[in-house]
This record gives C-alpha cells, structure tokens and sequence, in this order.
C-alpha cells in the first residue's frame, strides 16, 4: 500500500475475492502499465477514473462495471480531482465461466470480456453499497456475502442458464441434501465452496437451483434455522451473547437485528413476553 493506494481486503474464501480499493487520484496522466494476474470485476462506486489499454480509452464510474481482464496491460488516469474508489471482484474461473454468457467472453485458456465495460443497474449499485458496507462493519456473514456478490454478477452479466440442468427430481434431492446438511450443523460458519463441496456440485449451480427450488436465497434460508434453533433454545441461556455465538452469528447485535427482523422483537423481549425469564 502506498500513499496514493488502499487496498482493503473485505472477504477472501476459495471461490472469491472482495477488495475495497481508494485511490487518490493525483495522477492525471496515464500510469506506468500494469498487468493484472486474473480478471477482476471492478465496481466503481466514487469518482471517476480512464482505464487505457493499448488506444482505446475507457471511462470508469459508478453506473458501469469495468472488467480488467487477465494478463491485460492497462494504464490509469484521473481526468477529474477528487479520486475514486471501486469494489474489487475476483472470482474463481471456472464460476466465472459458468456465470458469463458466451457472447460477451472470448475463447481461450482464460476468461476474458470481449467489451471493456457493461452499464449497470440501481439494482446492481444497492448489491454493491450491500457488501461493501456490511463487509466492512462485520453485519455480514461469509455465506451470505459469497451468494450477494454471485447475484452481483449475474445481474450485471444477465443471466446464464446452467446448461447441467438436473431434473425437478434431481433438483429437489439436491435442495434436501443441502437442508440436511445445514440442519446437522447449524452454528457452522460455513461457506458457499464448503456447502458446495459437499453437496458434489459447483457453488453457482447450487445457488441457482436453491433458490428456485425454495424461492429464499441459501443464506437466508440458513438464517431461518438457525432463528428456528434460537426459538428452540432460548429458555435454556442466560447469556444471549453466548446463544448468538453459539448458533454461529458474529455478534450479539448481529442476532438482535436479525431475530427482530423475522419476529418483531429483539430476543430479550421474547423472553420476557413468554415468561421465560
């Protein structure tokens, strides 16, 4: 990190990579080239910037996603004070493979786009300001941020339809294994590639299917047991700090949020409107 970069690592598991990177912005002219080492989804979310790869120009704000691309050299200028600031993704390639639509890609070893930008929608910037934000103030747990910043993507792709479509049988086994495995454990802190490997399917498809099949993302299914389970044993804690560690969320206040959220009251007020305390 330098004085004129910040660069701050928001989530890294096996299947993605979140970075939060500011930049000053004091260099007008083009940069010395770089090179990145896979391709990034970048999210413009403050400023501006111009992107410059061999002649061709491209301008970076926040209703565009910019794809660096791998192994592609690249210059950047600030042609307006103020600097910038963007959203980062880098995403394991065989899912971004499965999440990109052949026509916008080229062939090749590697995944790379054909266009330097894709606009995005107020859909896609409230999913960014969503990550970047939780992310940074801990309200967000691993799964749940993995399966936002997969939706991210697909939302400013378009939709790819899997082409390893199972039958609604196979679907429906696929759904109740992964409930199961959820329901053995559910303070694990898990996450997407963990649940995935498990399961023997690719997290993108196991998002996919899950949430037609059951019509809630998988996080915010595991969320409802493990709320279900604070219900169940809620009489039997004192502490509700320790219930909240217990059944994996990251902290008291987070459980508090998020048992008010599906109960209308905060778990203090339960025990005290059933007597249980």
């Amino acid at each position: 990190m330098d004085d004129e970069l910040s660069v701050r690592v928001l989530l890294e598991t096996s299947t993605l990579a979140i970075r939060d990177v500011q930049c000053r912005g004091t260099c007008r002219h083009a940069s010395p080239s770089e090179c990145a080492t896979m391709t990034h989804l970048v999210y413009p979310y403050r400023g501006a910037f111009m992107r410059h790869v061999g002649r061709t120009e491209t301008l970076a704000e926040p209703n565009q996603l910019i794809f660096f691309n791998d192994d592609e050299e690249y210059g950047i200028s600030h042609p307006v004070g103020g600097g910038d600031a963007c959203l980062s993704i880098a995403i394991e390639r065989e899912l971004l493979s499965e999440l990109a639509p052949r026509d916008q890609t080229k062939g090749g070893a590697s995944i790379t786009f054909r266009h330097a930008r894709r606009g995005i929608d107020p859909g896609a910037q409230a999913l960014v300001a969503t990550l970047r934000h939780g992310l940074g103030r801990g309200a967000i747990e691993t799964l749940e941020a993995e399966t936002l910043a997969l939706t991210l993507i697909e939302r400013s792709l378009g939709e790819k339809t899997s082409t390893a479509r199972a039958t609604s049988f196979g679907r429906k086994k696929l759904v109740d294994r992964t409930k199961i495995l959820l329901a053995a454990n559910p303070g694990r802190r898990w996450t997407l590639a963990a649940i995935a490997n498990e399961i023997g399917v690719s997290p993108v498809y196991l998002t996919q299917v899950f949430a037609q099949a059951e019509g809630v993302p998988l996080y915010r299914y595991q969320l409802r047991v493990r709320l279900a389970r604070a219900l169940d044993l809620i009489a039997e804690y004192d502490d509700l700090t320790m219930l909240a560690l217990d059944l994996g969320f990251s902290s008291h206040s987070h459980f508090t949020a998020a048992f008010r959220q599906h109960y209308g009251q905060s778990p203090t007020d339960f025990q005290r409107s059933t007597a249980l305390r």
